[in-house]
């Protein structure tokens, strides 16, 4: 890996089920609830990693603090979708597809009084390490 960053997301973001949960009740409640966490995403990236650009593909590294243990890690790592698709719309990835995202990884850890995503986002080179 060449260049990376990292930035941090307070809090927690949606999990699957709650997604699930509201687009049965409301598609429009779903996409105002990945609207608003893809929002919260850019503002983090904006204040955190201004100016940050790849052109190439890249890894990204995410360590999910939650503040208990009550949400299975399939549930948690779903919000990934909108970590990536923040990524885009900042500008930082061009694309969140096969040739621009290599591969990712995932940690989870329980902080009781700072729940939070960590995301590190790197360059790599396609199909090596």
């Amino acid at each position: 890996m060449n260049k990376q960053y990292k930035f941090t997301i307070p809090g927690t973001l949606p999990g699957l089920n709650e997604y699930i949960n509201a687009e049965r009740g409301n598609r429009y409640q779903a996409a105002k609830m990945k609207r608003q966490a893809e929002d919260k995403i850019v503002m983090c990236i904006w204040e955190q990693a201004p100016g940050v650009k790849f052109t190439g593909p890249v890894h990204i590294s995410y360590t999910w603090y939650e503040a208990n243990q009550r949400r299975d890690k399939d549930n948690i790592a779903f919000a990934k979708k909108f970590v990536q698709d923040a990524l885009v719309k900042a500008g930082v990835i061009s694309n969140d597809g096969w040739g621009e995202i290599v591969s990712f990884s995932d940690e989870f850890r329980v902080d009781k009084s700072n729940p939070r995503v960590e995301v590190v986002i790197g360059s790599k080179e396609k199909g090596g390490e």
